[in-house]
């Protein structure tokens, strides 16, 4: 939802790897940035601006869709720590290392935002973005930038609607007895025939450099509102965490790829399927172990209605043929071997069945998996990964390889083609009705 005056602000109710890029759309000549802020520092939860949230960093998701937007030309994020820098720049961001004046418990959101303007004096207009927001869209600041580039709007917040009735609270045993705030006991109103209130719900802030540099920009003015929705997720401590990957799942924002079209999965044996490790015994016969766990994922993949092929790819792996076709058998599936160029084979490999890399789910877990990583419509790794694989996957498992971590990628995988048939069946409804 939108709320704003002209002078003021507006309230919003709730192709692309690199951090700056032009904005779309617009005849504004300011500079607009995205900031997020996200210091080390949290107490309610450790470094929770970095904790996987449904296989991804959570301010991977605000990072996300900040990029796809495009209405900004740079997005960054402010912090004090170095592993959430590192974070932030393999999500596309860049990097604003506050000062440790704005790093104290006692520190404002508006100094750390202050700072950065003076730091960056050819920043014409500021997002910042609350890192806690993982269910933002692209088109939720698309629509919130407008009113700023557009319409003349000194500073956009993100509000959502609400329809609770409020008491006054009072002290235990000092006689008072509590009062309304905001409805009339005698005659309380039914939903539909009351309004309600806009609440901030802490998504996004936007402001002109000029506001800022004034002081607070958010209060100062008279709101009116336009319906617009947000869901919000609030996490503050870790009995919020599965509540909210489950929102997530359900409304979050998944990237410019649609899921409902992924119709292969490719998946590496090393490091995936198996842990690495290849058994031998006294006679000289080798072994490797794998998981039923991820022997039913698989068999969950191939009984969905839309065509799954798996992939197994062995990349260099010094085990037998024999023990290659038992494994494939055991599978079910086709497997490749003494693959030399990954990307050049799977290439081939689509050419061959008509498919395209959107089509594609990939997981991988090391070097020569970047490339297929960054180009796979839904891609991800096992929770034990190397780094340098880790930061180009767009999912982290939880389980570790040969633990599990096919069998989760699976299920994220048919999470994900469930919510776009929803929201395909939806939308079908909504055409239908209307």
């Amino acid at each position: 939802m939108a709320a704003a005056s002209k002078n003021g602000m507006r309230g919003l109710n709730d192709d692309c790897s690199d951090a700056k890029r032009r904005k779309v759309n617009s005849d504004d000549s300011r500079y607009i940035a995205a900031l997020i802020l996200a210091r080390g520092g949290s107490k309610g939860i450790p470094l929770k601006n970095i904790k996987m949230l449904a296989g991804v960093p959570l301010i991977g998701w605000v990072i996300r869709a900040a990029l796809d937007s495009g209405v900004f030309d740079s997005v960054w994020v402010s912090t004090d720590h170095d592993e959430i820098a590192r974070v932030a720049r393999a999500w596309g961001a860049e990097v604003h290392r506050r000062s440790p004046e704005v790093s104290k418990d006692s520190s404002s959101s508006l100094e750390t935002i202050q700072e950065f303007s003076r730091l960056n004096p050819d920043v014409g207009v500021i997002c910042n973005i609350q890192a806690t927001s993982p269910c933002l869209h692209p088109h939720h600041l698309k629509e919130a930038v407008e009113f700023i580039t557009k319409e003349g709007f000194d500073s956009v917040f993100s509000v959502v609607r609400r329809h609770h009735f409020r008491w006054q609270e009072v002290e235990k045993g000092d006689g008072q007895c509590t009062k309304a705030l905001n409805l009339n006991p005698v005659c309380r109103p039914r939903r539909q025939d009351w309004a309600g209130e806009l609440c901030e719900n802490g998504s996004f802030y936007f402001t002109t450099k000029e506001l800022l540099e004034k002081g607070p920009p958010f209060y100062s003015f008279s709101i009116s509102s336009v319906n617009l929705l947000i869901s919000c997720v609030d996490i503050d401590v870790d009995i919020d965490w599965p509540v909210a990957e489950q929102r997530v799942l359900r409304f979050g924002y998944f990237g410019k790829d649609k899921p409902e079209v992924v119709r292969l999965l490719l998946c590496n044996v090393s490091g995936c399927l198996t842990d690495g490790q290849i058994h031998i015994s006294a006679n000289g016969e080798e072994m490797v172990s794998i998981n039923t766990r991820d022997q039913a994922g698989i068999d969950l993949l191939k009984k969905e209605e839309v065509k799954v092929i798996l992939v197994i790819l062995i990349e260099k792996d010094p085990i037998t043929k024999a023990l290659a076709d038992k494994l494939s058998q055991r599978m079910g599936c086709p497997l490749l071997q003494k693959v030399d160029d990954k990307l050049k084979k799977m290439q081939e490999l689509m050419e061959k069945k008509g498919m395209e890399w959107k089509e594609v789910a990939y997981l991988g877990n090391d070097e020569a998996d970047i490339k297929c990583l960054e180009l796979a419509g839904l891609s991800g790794v096992p929770m034990d990964a190397p780094t340098v694989a880790r930061n180009h996957a767009k999912y982290i498992c939880r389980n570790t390889a040969g633990h599990g971590a096919v069998r989760e990628f699976a299920e994220h995988i048919l999470l994900l083609k469930k919510k776009a048939k929803s929201q395909m069946e939806q939308d079908r409804i909504c055409r239908n009705t209307f």
